[in-house]
Protein backbone atom coordinates (compact mmCIF):
# COMPACT_ATOMS: atom_id res chain seq x y z
CA UNK A 1 0.00 0.00 0.00
CA UNK A 2 1.33 3.41 -0.95
CA UNK A 3 0.42 6.63 0.83
CA UNK A 4 0.69 10.14 -0.59
CA UNK A 5 2.91 11.98 1.91
CA UNK A 6 3.70 15.26 0.10
CA UNK A 7 3.12 17.16 -3.10
CA UNK A 8 4.26 20.24 -4.97
CA UNK A 9 5.04 21.51 -8.44
CA UNK A 10 8.03 20.70 -10.62
CA UNK A 11 9.00 22.81 -13.63
CA UNK A 12 10.79 20.81 -16.35
CA UNK A 13 11.93 21.58 -19.86
CA UNK A 14 8.77 19.72 -20.96
CA UNK A 15 6.34 21.73 -18.85
CA UNK A 16 5.11 21.97 -15.29
CA UNK A 17 4.04 18.86 -13.42
CA UNK A 18 2.27 18.28 -10.15
CA UNK A 19 4.68 16.12 -8.13
CA UNK A 20 3.28 13.59 -5.68
CA UNK A 21 5.55 11.77 -3.23
CA UNK A 22 4.32 8.35 -2.12
CA UNK A 23 5.70 6.03 0.56
CA UNK A 24 5.07 2.35 1.18
CA UNK A 25 6.90 2.03 4.50
CA UNK A 26 10.21 1.21 2.82
CA UNK A 27 10.66 3.23 -0.35
CA UNK A 28 9.58 6.52 -1.80
CA UNK A 29 7.99 6.66 -5.24
CA UNK A 30 7.35 9.82 -7.24
CA UNK A 31 4.45 10.50 -9.56
CA UNK A 32 4.64 13.46 -11.93
CA UNK A 33 1.23 14.43 -13.25
CA UNK A 34 0.53 16.86 -16.05
CA UNK A 35 -3.00 18.00 -16.69
CA UNK A 36 -6.19 16.45 -15.38
CA UNK A 37 -6.06 12.66 -15.08
CA UNK A 38 -8.67 11.82 -12.43
CA UNK A 39 -11.56 9.88 -13.95
CA UNK A 40 -9.93 9.81 -17.38
CA UNK A 41 -9.32 6.83 -19.63
CA UNK A 42 -6.31 6.11 -21.82
CA UNK A 43 -4.04 8.43 -19.86
CA UNK A 44 -0.45 8.35 -21.13
CA UNK A 45 1.70 6.73 -18.44
CA UNK A 46 5.41 6.05 -18.16
CA UNK A 47 6.48 3.74 -15.30
CA UNK A 48 10.22 4.31 -15.09
CA UNK A 49 12.83 2.73 -12.85
CA UNK A 50 15.84 4.63 -11.57
CA UNK A 51 19.01 4.48 -13.63
CA UNK A 52 21.87 6.32 -11.98
CA UNK A 53 24.21 5.75 -14.93
CA UNK A 54 21.90 7.41 -17.46
CA UNK A 55 20.09 10.02 -15.37
CA UNK A 56 22.94 11.20 -13.17
CA UNK A 57 26.12 10.37 -15.06
CA UNK A 58 24.79 10.72 -18.65
CA UNK A 59 25.83 7.21 -19.65
CA UNK A 60 25.41 6.23 -23.27
CA UNK A 61 25.31 2.51 -22.40
CA UNK A 62 21.52 2.46 -22.10
CA UNK A 63 18.55 4.43 -23.37
CA UNK A 64 16.88 5.23 -20.02
CA UNK A 65 17.39 8.99 -20.28
CA UNK A 66 16.05 9.06 -23.84
CA UNK A 67 12.98 7.02 -22.81
CA UNK A 68 12.23 9.49 -20.02
CA UNK A 69 12.67 12.50 -22.31
CA UNK A 70 10.48 10.99 -25.03
CA UNK A 71 7.80 10.14 -22.47
CA UNK A 72 7.75 13.72 -21.19
CA UNK A 73 7.55 15.03 -24.77
CA UNK A 74 4.57 12.79 -25.55
CA UNK A 75 2.82 13.80 -22.31
CA UNK A 76 3.44 17.48 -23.03
CA UNK A 77 2.09 17.10 -26.56
CA UNK A 78 -1.03 15.30 -25.26
CA UNK A 79 -1.53 17.90 -22.52
CA UNK A 80 -1.89 15.25 -19.82
CA UNK A 81 -0.17 12.17 -18.48
CA UNK A 82 1.76 10.56 -15.68
CA UNK A 83 5.37 9.59 -15.06
CA UNK A 84 5.90 7.22 -12.14
CA UNK A 85 9.52 7.05 -10.92
CA UNK A 86 10.37 3.87 -9.03
CA UNK A 87 13.52 3.47 -6.93
CA UNK A 88 14.47 0.20 -8.64
CA UNK A 89 18.00 0.65 -9.99
CA UNK A 90 19.29 -2.21 -12.14
CA UNK A 91 15.86 -3.81 -12.66
CA UNK A 92 15.61 -3.69 -8.82
CA UNK A 93 18.78 -5.72 -8.41
CA UNK A 94 20.74 -2.59 -7.45
CA UNK A 95 23.75 -0.82 -8.87
CA UNK A 96 26.09 -3.55 -7.61
CA UNK A 97 24.31 -6.05 -9.88
CA UNK A 98 24.62 -3.65 -12.78
CA UNK A 99 28.37 -3.39 -12.27
CA UNK A 100 28.79 -7.16 -11.83
CA UNK A 101 26.78 -7.84 -14.99
CA UNK A 102 28.87 -5.56 -17.23
CA UNK A 103 31.38 -8.27 -18.07
CA UNK A 104 28.57 -10.44 -19.47
CA UNK A 105 26.94 -7.51 -21.24
CA UNK A 106 30.28 -6.72 -22.92
CA UNK A 107 30.24 -10.27 -24.30
CA UNK A 108 26.99 -9.47 -26.09
CA UNK A 109 24.41 -10.73 -23.61
CA UNK A 110 21.13 -8.81 -23.27
CA UNK A 111 20.95 -7.03 -19.90
CA UNK A 112 18.43 -9.43 -18.33
CA UNK A 113 20.60 -12.44 -19.20
CA UNK A 114 23.71 -10.62 -17.97
CA UNK A 115 22.06 -10.10 -14.56
CA UNK A 116 21.24 -13.79 -14.40
CA UNK A 117 24.78 -14.79 -15.40
CA UNK A 118 26.10 -12.56 -12.59
CA UNK A 119 23.87 -14.37 -10.08
CA UNK A 120 20.93 -11.96 -9.89
CA UNK A 121 17.31 -12.05 -11.04
CA UNK A 122 16.65 -11.20 -14.68
CA UNK A 123 14.15 -8.62 -13.48
CA UNK A 124 13.37 -8.12 -9.79
CA UNK A 125 11.12 -5.09 -10.25
CA UNK A 126 7.80 -4.77 -8.47
CA UNK A 127 5.12 -2.58 -10.00
CA UNK A 128 2.61 -2.77 -7.13
CA UNK A 129 3.46 0.79 -6.01
CA UNK A 130 2.78 2.09 -9.52
CA UNK A 131 -0.61 0.36 -9.54
CA UNK A 132 -1.47 1.83 -6.12
CA UNK A 133 -0.51 5.31 -7.31
CA UNK A 134 -2.65 5.03 -10.44
CA UNK A 135 -5.60 3.98 -8.28
CA UNK A 136 -4.96 6.87 -5.86
CA UNK A 137 -4.84 9.33 -8.76
CA UNK A 138 -8.21 8.04 -9.94
CA UNK A 139 -7.08 7.04 -13.41
CA UNK A 140 -9.61 4.76 -15.13
CA UNK A 141 -7.15 3.35 -17.69
CA UNK A 142 -3.73 4.02 -19.16
CA UNK A 143 -1.79 3.82 -22.40
CA UNK A 144 1.67 2.68 -21.37
CA UNK A 145 4.69 4.47 -22.76
CA UNK A 146 6.83 1.36 -23.03
CA UNK A 147 7.98 -1.44 -25.25
CA UNK A 148 8.06 -3.87 -22.30
CA UNK A 149 5.04 -6.23 -22.37
CA UNK A 150 6.02 -7.56 -18.93
CA UNK A 151 5.48 -4.16 -17.33
CA UNK A 152 2.04 -3.90 -18.93
CA UNK A 153 1.14 -7.45 -17.87
CA UNK A 154 2.24 -6.79 -14.28
CA UNK A 155 0.11 -3.65 -14.02
CA UNK A 156 -2.90 -5.54 -15.39
CA UNK A 157 -2.35 -8.24 -12.74
CA UNK A 158 -2.61 -5.47 -10.12
CA UNK A 159 -5.98 -4.44 -11.57
CA UNK A 160 -4.94 -1.55 -13.80
CA UNK A 161 -6.70 -1.40 -17.16
CA UNK A 162 -4.16 -0.91 -19.94
CA UNK A 163 -5.72 0.28 -23.20
CA UNK A 164 -2.51 -0.18 -25.16
CA UNK A 165 1.10 0.86 -25.48
CA UNK A 166 2.91 3.59 -27.32
CA UNK A 167 6.40 3.07 -28.65
CA UNK A 168 8.99 5.55 -27.37
CA UNK A 169 11.08 5.73 -30.52
CA UNK A 170 11.17 9.10 -32.21
CA UNK A 171 9.83 7.43 -35.37
CA UNK A 172 7.16 5.40 -33.53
Amino acid sequence: MVVNIAEGTLKTKYGTYREYLYYNGQKETIALVMGEVRGRESVLCRVHSACIAAHVFNSIECDCREQMERSQQLIRDAGAGIVIWLDQEGKANGHFALLKSKVFKSEGMPQAEAYEAAGFKRDARDFSAAAGILRDLGVRSVVMLTDNPGKTRDLEQFGIRVDGTKNLSVDG
